[in-house]
């Protein structure tokens, strides 16, 4: 058995893990270039954002909070205006759906960054792999000096063959590492992009929340206005029953 995946792997040689690597770092290259351009794209001033929107809530302006929000391109504002869209049915209505989006909001963000850090853990193991398929041609190469028929062949063959063997090991290595470490750096960067839009997204929910439950805006006064409505439905269908009361009589 041991003898049959030595040959397999002398066969094949680390050709192929050089190649696998190039395919993965093109891929790898891809998602980075991906990654930047959409988190680029919802890039803004989220200071400034904050600052406008507690503006506008405190004047009681919450269609001029949305339309600000509306205006932003951010996931932060994409967040709060399902907030605001669920304000009417009372702060915990706009909380829970801002939960929702900003869950929505976390897995675009983090899209794809899985295949980064997966990459970035194990391309080195691959490299690994190839490493190991060198240096195991290049024992075989060294082995074929024992066979005597083919020892005056190998005394020739053998240190050029065993180098060869040798190369494509280190070589194997050092592409590993090369697709390991921009994966490594890249997905823990975009981690910290994704980690501070949500802080972000948390602290503008709160400024939202905050305003409405100081301004006791949304259920209770729902509430009130259906009751307000009903009661006066009543009173106008008492005052449509009176007249015919006073013909009966």
């Amino acid at each position: 058995m041991i003898e049959r995946v030595k040959s397999a792997m002398v066969g094949l040689g680390a050709g192929w893990v050089l190649v696998l690597m190039l395919v993965l770092s093109v891929v790898s290259l891809a998602v980075m270039l991906e990654r930047a351009w959409l988190y680029w794209s919802l890039r803004d001033d989220v200071p400034g954002l904050m600052r406008d929107l507690g503006r506008l809530l405190r004047s009681g302006d919450l269609d001029g909070a949305r339309k600000r929000l509306e205006a932003s391109p951010s996931a932060e504002a994409a967040v709060v205006i399902a907030g605001i869209v669920e304000a009417p049915m009372g702060s915990e209505a706009a909380e829970e759906a801002m939960l929702g989006a900003s869950a929505l909001q976390k897995m675009k963000l983090e899209k794809r960054l899985t295949f980064l850090g997966t990459l970035g853990n194990n391309a080195p193991f691959i490299g690994l792999l190839g490493t190991v398929i060198g240096i195991v041609g290049a024992f075989d190469e060294l082995g074929k000096g024992k066979n005597p028929t083919m020892a005056a062949a190998a005394t020739q063959v053998a240190p050029e063959a065993v180098m060869t063997n040798i190369s494509e090991a280190l070589v194997a290595t050092a592409v590993g590492l090369l697709v390991a470490i921009p994966a490594v750096a890249a997905f823990n960067w975009f981690q910290r992009i994704v980690r501070a839009t949500l802080a972000n997204t948390d602290a503008l929910s709160h400024v939202l929340l905050a305003h409405l439950k100081a301004t006791g805006t949304g259920g209770a006064d729902v509430e009130a206005a259906m009751e307000t409505a009903a009661s006066r439905g009543d009173r106008t269908s008492k005052a449509t029953r009176a007249p015919k009361d006073v013909d009966d009589n």
